[in-house]
């Protein structure tokens, strides 16, 4: 047993996420990765706002806004004419920024908080995993690492962590699945600058009956232009790219100088399982799914996110072991809604018959004529909908609430969404701080001329002074617009900033028995 509390198998975002998150919380981790190098290629561009609030947490975002370009729009044209143009407000905007720079922004917090990574280190093999699912039937993972060289080193740690892409030997190792579909189709994607102009801040959709070109900018001049291999494939190059912008795309744009290039095919799938005894499955490793919407690396970090302020709990004595169990439920079904969601646009890519075109063109005129994606779905790409669901019915206001229906409904506080980011960070326990987030109980408190304000204040004292690993701090009046809630009462908010519990001013039975059970006292 090494004096290390976790493994970390692969040194991408999402891998060096996990770390840093576990490191700042005084976890001591090791990262070892295969490659040689870091990656160059810029493979993953977006970066949606809610992992925008996660890198904020963590104290890169400054560095990740100076070095990236938003997107205003997106906008999509049918044989060459405008078709619709779907808007996203300034705090739903998602940032380009070439993977190979969020990589060398997240290696520079992992050196600031005291971690590395050990290049040219393979996994061979994972011994003495449990598959029973309970963390306390062992007391470890034993590790077999090839190093440089061809050396061989066993180390046995407490917990690995597998963040090392869809050809994953972690998920190998456990024997899991990883079920889905492959999509017929290839796909050509090139990374040029360009001669010409283009829009700095949209993302273009050039559909036509032969297949969709996709064109994303990107820092320092680049595009990115993406489509369906044409018919006869051919080689994947500025020619081939150029003919089909010179056929379907923008008129008089050239590409000049090429950065990047490659034919891929886009599979959509998921492991059977996210996590077997110590060892968990985050990133490529445990999913992978089409391009459309750029949702593949930010559902990687959001899984870092997830899995590492639990884990640490865990490790640290401040939760029970039975924390970790909602770490596969939560991600997975979250990953299955992007899957769905990043399938059915892709599929609106590969429209090809005159039937097929006239109802997705016919589709997206109405949408942009009602505004509904702008209204409903540009939030769920921004991360701002993601919830998780409820598993106790301590974590809802008991009674008829009318909290309880708002649950069901988009928008809003609701139970396993996140709180308000502008509320938590006016509220000052969301954004850059001197630690890491903390568990955080939300009090809308009752008015000063109540005459049970001190009584209940009293009470919520109390509870918390059992459980230090809690803040207490008090909602702003003008947070009722933002939460939808106007009743004294409380709102429980996890490290990540999803909500854990909500209740009213007579739940605090209801409160202190959800405390008891994802805290340890």
């Amino acid at each position: 047993m090494t004096d290390v509390d976790v493994l970390v198998v692969g040194a991408g975002p999402t891998g060096l996420l996990a770390a840093c998150e576990l490191l700042r919380r005084g976890v001591r981790v090791r990262v070892v990765d295969r490659a040689a190098e870091p990656m160059r290629v810029p493979k993953a561009l977006s970066l949606w706002p809610r992992v925008l609030d996660i890198l904020e947490d963590l104290g890169v975002a400054d560095e990740i806004r100076r070095a990236s370009v938003p997107i205003r729009a997106f906008s999509y044209f049918s044989d060459r004419r405008p078709l619709a143009s779907f808007s996203f407000a300034e705090d739903l905007r998602a940032r380009q920024l070439p993977q190979p720079e969020t990589e060398r922004i997240l290696t520079g917090r992992l050196r600031s908080l005291g971690g590395k990574i050990e290049r040219g280190v393979r996994l061979l093999a994972l011994d003495d995993v449990d598959f029973s699912g309970r963390i306390e039937a062992t007391d470890g993972v034993t590790a077999v690492l090839e190093h440089v060289g061809g050396v061989l080193e066993r180390v046995r740690v407490p917990f690995v962590i597998g963040a090392d892409g869809a050809g994953s030997s972690v998920r190998g190792q456990l024997g899991i699945g990883f079920q889905g579909t492959t999509y017929e189709m290839s796909f050509a994607l090139v990374d040029s600058r360009i001669e010409g102009r283009l829009p700095r801040d949209e993302i273009l959709y050039y559909q036509a009956p032969t297949g969709t070109l996709v064109i994303v900018p990107q820092p320092d001049g680049v595009h990115r232009f993406l489509s369906v291999m044409p018919e006869g494939g051919g080689e994947v190059g500025v020619p081939m790219m150029q003919a089909l912008v010179d056929e379907r795309g923008p008129r008089g744009v050239r590409l000049t100088e090429p950065v990047w290039q490659t034919e891929f095919r886009v599979h959509a799938r998921r492991a059977t399982e996210f996590r077997r005894g110590r060892v968990f499955l985050m990133g490529d490793a445990a999913h992978v799914h089409s391009p459309a919407g750029g949702q593949g690396m930010n559902n990687g970090l959001q899984d870092a996110h997830n899995l590492g302020w639990k884990l640490a709990a865990v490790i640290r004595g401040e939760s029970p072991a039975s924390l970790l169990d909602g770490y596969g439920p939560e991600r997975s079904e979250a990953t299955r809604k992007i899957v769905r969601d990043t399938d059915v646009q892709t599929r609106a890519w590969m429209a090809d018959s005159r039937g097929r075109v006239l109802a997705r063109d016919a589709a997206f005129r109405l949408l942009d004529r009602t505004g509904a994606v702008s209204r409903f779905y540009t939030p769920v790409m921004a991360g701002r909908r993601l919830a998780y669901a409820p598993e106790r019915d301590t974590q809802l206001p008991g009674g008829r609430a009318v909290c309880r229906l708002r649950g069901r409904l988009s928008g809003g506080a609701r139970v396993g969404g996140t709180f308000p980011r502008r509320t938590a960070v006016a509220s000052g326990f969301a954004g850059p701080q001197d630690g890491p987030p903390r568990w955080t109980l939300a009090l809308r408190a009752p008015a000063a001329g109540s005459a049970w304000p001190n009584a209940w204040l009293t009470e919520i004292g109390h509870i918390a002074a059992r459980w230090p690993q809690i803040a207490v701090v008090h909602l702003p009046g003008s947070s009722d617009a933002a939460t939808g809630c106007g009743k004294e009462g409380y709102y429980l908010v996890r490290p990540d900033g999803h909500i854990a519990a909500h209740g009213h001013k007579n739940d605090l039975n209801r409160l202190e028995t959800e405390l008891g059970t994802v805290l340890a006292r």
